[in-house]
């Protein structure tokens, strides 16, 4: 039987079913902060086969139920700002989902075949507990993606395979715990917006320097990591100083000799173990 809590929360989110259908004709649904810890608890969730927006960020959910891939129709799924630990391998079978946002929830790892999204065009995965080993082996075959959101989790080095996301146009690493940049980020020839400030990161690779980041509708943020005196110097001075400087033999000479030298990456300045995204299960 369902408790007093579920039935209140059964009985708003029928409401919300309906007025959904009454006022978009079942194309938009607002579920935001409704207490709800399963989207099956929602009295015709699924039957919505017409949905193209769902919104059921601040809520309590602990996972997804696999059959969420019934909404075929599906094209922005807002699931920020819950308790999310699991997430079904369905997920990736939706065939119009192009927008998804998993932020500030509570995912240590992602799901087999994650990266098989056919429209995918932003993702937003920020705040969770996330490490370069939680991304499963197909995660960048996401062709169509325009923007990743990977702040605010615990990556020490992204995957080189990075450098296959080739419509990408924002990257979003910021407060993670990363100590190098892989060179196939200098591939991304779309990329509009590169966000790497709150790192470990001491030095970058060369190629980060064709990348056009310096342009009036450009963003390059990199404050608040432990560069070497030449990049910090340089990044006080501007943007596109600092990408000419890497372009430069000067840089390339001694980007080589860092690199071989295998110096100890700079120490964990920040203590995670009490983020929100941490919480055990109920809490």
């Amino acid at each position: 039987m369902l408790n007093y809590g579920s039935r209140l929360m059964s009985k708003a989110g029928k409401k919300q079913v309906e007025d959904c259908k009454e006022r978009t004709g079942g194309t938009e649904l607002e579920l935001v902060d409704k207490g709800i810890t399963n989207l099956l608890d929602v009295p015709g969730l699924l039957q919505l086969s017409n949905l193209v927006r769902l919104t059921a960020s601040h809520n309590k959910l602990h996972a997804v139920h696999p059959s969420i891939a019934q909404l075929q129709n599906l094209e922005i799924l807002n699931l920020f700002n819950n308790q999310i630990e699991e997430l079904p391998t369905t997920l990736s079978n939706m065939p119009k989902l192009k927008h998804l946002n998993l932020g500030m929830n509570r995912l240590s790892s992602l799901p087999r075949g994650f990266g098989s999204f056919p429209s995918l065009e932003i993702l937003d995965l920020t705040y969770n507990n996330l490490t370069e080993k939680s991304l499963p082996g197909n995660f960048f075959y996401l062709e169509s993606l325009r923007a990743l959101y990977l702040g605010d989790n615990d990556m020490e080095t992204l995957p080189p395979q990075v450098g296959q996301l080739m419509k990408l146009q924002i990257l979003v690493l910021r407060d993670n715990d990363l100590i190098a940049l892989p060179m196939e980020v200098g591939n991304l020839e779309r990329l509009k917006e590169l966000h790497i400030q709150g790192n470990r990161l001491t030095v970058l690779p060369p190629e980060i320097g064709k990348l056009d980041l310096s342009g009036p509708k450009m963003v390059f943020k990199g404050d608040n990591n432990p560069w070497v005196a030449p990049i910090a110097d340089q990044l006080q001075v501007g943007v596109s100083h600092l990408l000419e400087y890497l372009r430069s033999d000067t840089y390339k000479y001694l980007y080589g000799r860092h690199i071989q030298a295998g110096a100890q990456p700079p120490p964990k300045t920040t203590d995670k173990s009490k983020k929100i995204s941490r919480k055990a299960k109920g809490k």
